[in-house]
């Protein structure tokens, strides 16, 4: 009998209990649950809940709750959600700090007990995070990645969707830069059942609605009023992680290392890139108009701006 695969994730709060569920019922790994020892048997209570639910809807995944990293030794994927949540009025990047310290740490401790495991970061500034973990883990930029861009597509898709009253399965689009308010959807790679977006949805509509993705993050912590998207970011994830434990070799946004790619020079950014049993597989590069590219320059730097107050650029590992 094969052996299960095995994921780990950091951080046991709304998005990392969001992406057990999701993941647990996908059925296709045992499951860590981890949080720091003050929470407690939180992590516990939770994926004791989470297997109850088994019976019901028709899994055998596992789920471990604990506060040992110990636990998670062998993780084929490790998933890190740690870290302070937003609140309203918080930009990402006020979290930019505390969460740099929590997200390195994790990093050490992760790879100490799956020293070949992929990383998976969902943290907030997530650009910068993931830098923080792949200079933390010593980990080949290859296994290192971050969630957004799954995320920010989602977004768009759906209010595009609740502007044309079709289905969110027939849209599909492309985007790229940082996560957040410099995110850069591109609406002329956007279409509807092969139908281009821009023409269905007029100029001015159509910016109101790439607007809206934008702030996505923001308009939910204001409507919550305390905590921050979970549901969403969560199922992002585990797309990701289904694409890597499935080698579907599926072309997702997501924030991978880049160097002379797009001319970005070493950074983690948001580009779609083709995930499989290697992690990051491929990035692709599409044409940018001008006015394209301008954006996603400004973008970068933006990123840079925030890896530089956390650490000074290192020679990447390939």
């Amino acid at each position: 009998m094969p052996k299960r695969s095995k994921v780990s994730i950091i951080g046991a709060g709304h998005v990392g209990g969001a992406t057990a569920h999701w993941l647990a019922a996908k059925d296709i790994a045992d499951i860590v649950l981890l949080d720091i020892p003050q929470s407690g048997d939180m992590p516990r209570g939770k994926a004791l809940d989470l297997m109850q639910s088994g019976p019901i809807e028709g899994f055998s995944t596992r789920v471990n709750g604990t506060n040992d990293y110990a636990d998670t030794a062998g993780s084929d994927i490790v998933v890190i959600t740690a870290g302070i949540p937003r609140k309203p009025g918080m930009s990402r990047d006020d979290l930019l700090t505390t969460n740099a310290m929590i997200v390195e740490q994790v990093s050490k401790s992760v790879v100490e007990y799956s020293p070949d495991t992929f990383l998976i970061v969902v943290s907030n500034p997530l650009d910068a995070m993931v830098y923080a973990a792949w200079k933390a883990s010593g980990l080949p930029t290859h296994k290192v990645m971050g969630q957004a861009g799954v995320l920010d597509t989602a977004r768009f898709r759906t209010f595009i969707s609740m502007e044309l009253g079709v289905s969110m399965q027939d849209i599909s689009t492309v985007l790229l830069g940082g996560h957040g308010d410099a995110m850069i959807p591109l609406p002329r790679y956007t279409t509807v059942g092969g139908i281009p977006v821009t023409q269905l949805i007029e100029p001015t509509r159509l910016e109101e609605i790439v607007q809206r993705a934008r702030d996505g993050g923001a308009e939910i912590v204001k409507l919550l009023q305390s905590g921050s998207a979970f549901e969403a970011p969560a199922s992002a994830t585990v797309q990701m992680v289904e694409a890597i434990l499935l080698d579907k070799k599926r072309l997702l946004p997501c924030a991978v290392y880049c160097d002379k790619e797009y001319d970005v020079g070493g950074y983690f950014v948001g580009v779609p890139a083709v995930l499989g049993a290697d992690g990051v597989e491929k990035i692709v590069e599409v044409d940018l108009t001008p006015d394209e590219r301008e954006a996603f320059a400004a973008s970068v730097t933006g990123v840079k701006e925030l890896v530089d107050l956390i650490s000074a650029p290192a020679t990447a590992v390939v």
